[in-house]
């Protein structure tokens, strides 16, 4: 249940940070999920391991949008034509 619940979040995370980041991402729903995922778990954990905030706070819901925004531009950086 564990994987189920994580995929979710990952993917409303990958959603929102698509929304606020200026621009067009052209990403499908995989990349929009494996976005939000990652981003979810750096800041997570990140967080969580620094001590800044606990499990389930909501804190930790705004810390994962924003992993999810800066994986969301790092992976433009990567991926720019031109």
């Amino acid at each position: 249940m564990g994987i189920i619940v994580t995929i979710i979040v990952g993917f409303v995370v990958g959603l929102i940070a698509r929304a606020i980041m200026p621009g067009t991402q052209a990403m499908g729903f995989i990349m929009t999920t494996i976005l939000g995922i990652v981003g979810a778990l750096l800041a997570g954990y990140g967080g969580a391991a620094l001590g800044l905030y606990g499990p389930g706070q909501p804190v930790g819901w705004i810390a994962s949008v924003i992993g999810a925004i800066i994986v969301l531009w790092i992976y433009g950086m990567v991926t720019k034509k031109g």
